[in-house]
């Protein structure tokens, strides 16, 4: 979890792995600001050391030079003391276990900021709301960031935009401030509902088209998939309260298409495999990753269901990832449903 202070930034063990994933977002909020400067916690000494001496990590982006502002610590307390901002980019499914270790060391006026994309299994619950819960944190005090961002686009300081949503517009312009820089333009708006879904939906239709570009179906399939996905995202964000515009912006076309569309997806990347042939288990073990939308299209299908809600996608998708449908069973039930169904 990085996190933006006046001097510190951290990242606790259990979320080490993926934070390296989403270092481009944590970099982006210190790039070009002396005030700030950061702290990562590692699980280990040697990863901390590495950090901290060669400004690199070794394991997971040996070819990105931090910046001198960033160090490391074991320490998760030293780290949070202080903290104006929290940026959470631990797995959707580690949230509670994570504020269970630590969370009675964040400060109670933090701002935190989540960019996590999936719903909680079991309770179909948002990101944001499993940290209200989970910290006893104010929903004015939550921000969630959201829309179409490569990680390590933005750590090499390519140029991106992005939402950053809040119930409260001074929190979002808050982070918004501090994570605007000359490549990343991040847009405020209240909808939180409609940014954290936009974030969701959009991993469990990338493992349908990326599983439509493994079996080989064309380009003109794998369109149709995104845009009837597209069409299943507005619907369920519509029957929770979002703002139907919320779908046609950064956070939910746009984070669609470059999930769906981007060699460096790991939704998409994911599907392709399962295309191919692969199953769920040979996938992680040759890619050593899961993507967030294997683990939350279960908890997507229950949520749909209980605003009756209809997500065929998400539907077939659960039933690959889950109940031992086959891609090409996929593929049968998704192209009947395409030539028996308008978006």
């Amino acid at each position: 979890m990085p996190l933006l202070t006046g001097d510190r930034f951290l990242c606790p063990p259990a979320g080490r792995r993926l934070w390296y994933r989403k270092l481009g977002h944590g970099i982006l909020l210190c790039a070009g600001r002396s005030r700030v400067h950061g702290a990562d916690v590692g699980k280990f000494a040697d990863e901390v050391d590495d950090i901290n001496r060669t400004r690199t990590s070794a394991r997971y982006l040996p070819h990105l030079l931090l910046p001198e502002s960033i160090s490391a610590t074991t320490d998760p307390g030293e780290a949070l003391e202080g903290a104006a901002i929290g940026v959470l980019a631990v797995p959707a499914q580690s949230v509670r276990a994570n504020f269970a270790d630590w969370g009675h060391l964040v400060p109670s006026d933090i701002v935190l900021v989540s960019l996590m994309k999936g719903l909680e299994k079991g309770t179909s619950l948002r990101m944001s709301e499993v940290v209200q819960q989970s910290c006893d944190i104010p929903a004015d005090q939550i921000a969630v960031v959201s829309g179409p961002n490569i990680a390590r686009e933005i750590a090499a300081k390519e140029p991106a935009a992005t939402t950053v949503a809040s119930s409260s517009l001074a929190t979002a312009h808050f982070v918004a401030d501090a994570c605007h820089t000359s490549y990343f333009r991040p847009y405020v708006h209240d909808d939180v509902v409609g940014a954290e879904l936009g974030g969701c939906v959009k991993n469990v239709i990338a493992l349908a088209s990326g599983m439509t570009e493994g079996l080989g179906l064309g380009h003109s399939v794998t369109a149709a998939v995104i845009t009837r996905g597209l069409s299943e995202m507005r619907a369920l964000g519509e029957a929770m309260g979002a703002h139907p515009a919320t779908f046609a912006g950064l956070a939910g076309v746009g984070d669609l298409v470059v999930t769906c569309l981007s060699p460096h997806s790991r939704n998409s990347t994911f599907g392709r495999n399962l295309g191919r042939g692969l199953t769920v288990d040979e996938v992680v073990a040759l890619t050593k990753q899961t993507a967030e939308g294997v683990a939350s299209c279960g908890a997507m299908r229950d949520l749909a269901a209980h605003h009756g809600v209809a997500m065929p996608i998400v539907d077939n998708v659960t039933a690959v990832v889950h109940e031992g449908r086959t891609a090409g069973e996929f593929a049968e039930v998704i192209l009947a449903m395409l030539t028996t169904n308008s978006s």
